[in-house]
């Protein structure tokens, strides 16, 4: 399995790329736009963060996110948008006996390598 290193750089701007695990003929992020925007929300509440841009197609959806001074933390941010949104959603989904025994939901493809840092001077 490869390595990826993530660079951590406080105050960052970030592209992501964020994709569902079943990739072809699924409208699901476009369906529920409603409830991620909502729990894209509740999470900048708490855990602020600048929304560049977004795009949001039905896979994948595309965001370019700058984090306040001092905080690199853009994987906490994820995981809590990602798990608080799959738990709006009704259990409809097929699982693999691997995501079944981690406890994790079908949706989302994992997220290695799937962000970059950006220059400051965009």
């Amino acid at each position: 399995m490869p390595n990826y290193r993530r660079a951590f750089i406080p105050g960052g701007t970030w592209f992501f790329t964020v994709n569902l695990l079943q990739r072809h003929n699924n409208d699901l992020l476009i369906r529920e736009i409603g409830s991620l925007r909502e729990t894209v929300k509740r999470v900048r509440e708490r855990h602020p963060f600048r929304i560049d841009a977004w795009v949001v197609l039905p896979d994948p959806m595309h965001s370019v996110w700058t984090l306040p001074p001092g905080d690199a933390d853009f994987s906490m941010r994820w995981r809590l948008i990602k798990s608080a949104f799959s738990r709006e959603l009704a259990k409809t989904e097929r699982r693999s006996s691997v995501r079944k025994a981690a406890g994790e939901r079908g949706i989302w493809q994992s997220f290695r390598s799937c962000s970059r840092s950006l220059p400051t001077s965009l």
